[in-house]
């Protein structure tokens, strides 16, 4: 094939998918950006964040810019991606024709279905402990957490548009909220600074805790690239696409930052770190008992995001996989009316149930089985680096819309970066055979299913790219 050929532009190539698959162009810039930040800042971000703050203190801003730096290389790597495959199926699509099928259905399957799975239930199940701690005994166990996923399953299968209004709104109260809060406590306008909190006793900017937590603060900037599952339903992509990502980490980056300061002029650095509900902690410390109805709609909100976000993307992903041959044919059927990829809402929406049933009564367990899965988001990052990689030596002619800054310095660092924060996402040495076990466990299983679908049903070698005309035909 001569790498000569000229291909359309992303908005041509999306413009012919939109023909052919029956989606609807309209999601702009206010609507994507509200995605990249709805499914980063949720409640276990808000949890996790406060806990990195207590354990180093104002040395926390380190990790933290650590994170929001590694952020932007899996940013630039999604960008250019996108816009050079603009499928629904978003990493599937680019890694089958970069590396071949088998890393395609591994990344998505672990780095997406399983840790939906997980944090979607953690979250639901989080948003469920919070309500009761703050009104106890109004809800039955369990009805806050199903309500909202039997809700927003409900909404995304109204369609996208319903999807985008509402994602809008939740996205800006959410941060609203966060800021409110983190800049009431910076400025101590509600309340004054307690006395005797000493801020700097656990700053130590070149102490090794404070780079092993990169690891943690990590977590707070991952999804971004949940917009990229949407690009055939986006106004201008080109734009866009990579806008809304940049845009979104750095809002993230500025309110966690915030946030956490806020935090410390309140709370002590070790109550942060050893409370499991630290922002629950952190509302009441601010602003009294007020302070808790302020906490139970930021953590409503954000939870809403993310369930939200999730079951708009990740069935669009596997829409795209079974546009591929890659899953069951059943996911790409779509609503006749709002073209919404209805049995893979219902797929995602059941998987993120079952955990809840099972382990509703242990959530430490959806803890250790979070960072586990966590782990395999990671390893997706890391593919999508090497995606990019690969893609430039095989078609280094190939029309892109955007293209890596400083190619392939981004790339390295993200793959290095990534890796370092694999090996220290235990976040105690007691923890890391459960967590490293289950994450074993999860890219064992996952990977089992995905030579047997390959082989016996695609009927395909294992690490074959495919040619790069099929990601960019629309079926």
């Amino acid at each position: 094939m001569s790498q000569q050929i000229g291909y359309a532009s992303a908005d041509q190539s999306v413009g012919h998918s939109a023909q052919k698959t029956g989606f609807k162009r309209i999601l702009g810039l206010g609507s994507l950006l509200a995605v990249a930040v709805g499914l980063v800042v949720s409640q276990g971000v808000m949890v996790l964040m406060l806990q990195g703050a207590g354990i180093a203190g104002l040395g926390f801003i380190i990790p933290l810019a650590l994170g929001f730096i590694l952020a932007l290389t899996y940013v630039v790597s999604f960008s250019e991606l996108s816009l050079m495959i603009p499928r629904a199926g978003s990493l599937s699509s680019y890694t089958e024709v970069a590396i071949g099928h088998f890393p395609a259905i591994l990344s998505v399957f672990s780095g997406y279905v399983v840790v939906a799975m997980f944090a979607l239930s953690a979250e639901l199940l989080l948003v469920d402990f919070i309500i009761e701690k703050i009104y106890p005994g109004i809800f039955p166990p369990m009805s806050v957490g199903f309500g909202l996923l039997a809700i927003f399953t409900v909404l995304n299968l109204m369609g996208i548009d319903l999807f985008a209004k509402l994602q809008s709104a939740l996205a800006f109260i959410m941060v609203v909220v966060l800021l409110m809060l983190g800049l009431s406590a910076v400025f101590g306008i509600v309340q004054p600074h307690p006395e005797g909190i000493d801020m700097t006793s656990s700053w130590n900017p070149l102490g090794g805790e404070v780079i092993t937590l990169v690891a943690l603060a990590i977590w707070g900037f991952v999804g971004a690239e949940f917009v990229c599952p949407l690009v055939e339903e986006s106004k201008n992509p080109e734009r866009n696409i990579p806008r809304s990502m940049t845009l979104g980490v750095t809002i993230i980056f500025v309110t966690i930052a915030i946030y956490c300061l806020g935090a410390l002029f309140y709370i002590p650095a070790d109550t942060l770190a050893s409370s499991p509900l630290p922002h629950y902690d952190f509302a009441k410390a601010v602003f009294g008992d007020v302070g808790l109805t302020f906490l139970a709609i930021a953590a409503v909100t954000a939870t809403c995001s993310t369930v939200n976000t999730s079951l708009a993307a990740i069935p669009r992903m596997l829409y795209g996989m079974a546009q591929n041959g890659q899953a069951f044919p059943q996911l790409k059927k779509l609503t006749p009316g709002t073209k919404t990829p209805w049995v893979a809402v219902l797929f995602v929406a059941a998987v993120t149930g079952l955990p809840m049933i099972v382990m509703g009564d242990n959530p430490d367990a959806i803890g250790l089985l979070l960072i586990s899965a966590a782990i395999a988001w990671l390893l997706a990052y890391i593919i999508t680096h090497i995606n990019v990689i690969a893609l430039r030596r095989r078609y280094p002619q190939l029309h892109r819309p955007y293209k890596t800054p400083w190619y392939p310095l981004p790339q390295i660092v993200g793959i290095a970066g990534m890796i370092y924060a694999v090996v220290y996402a235990s976040p105690a040495p007691e923890l890391s055979g459960q967590i490293f076990g289950a994450a074993g466990a999860v890219l064992v299983i996952v990977s089992v299913i995905a030579i047997a679908w390959i082989k016996l049903v695609m009927k395909k070698p294992l690490f074959k790219p495919e040619p790069i005309e099929k990601a960019l035909k629309a079926e």
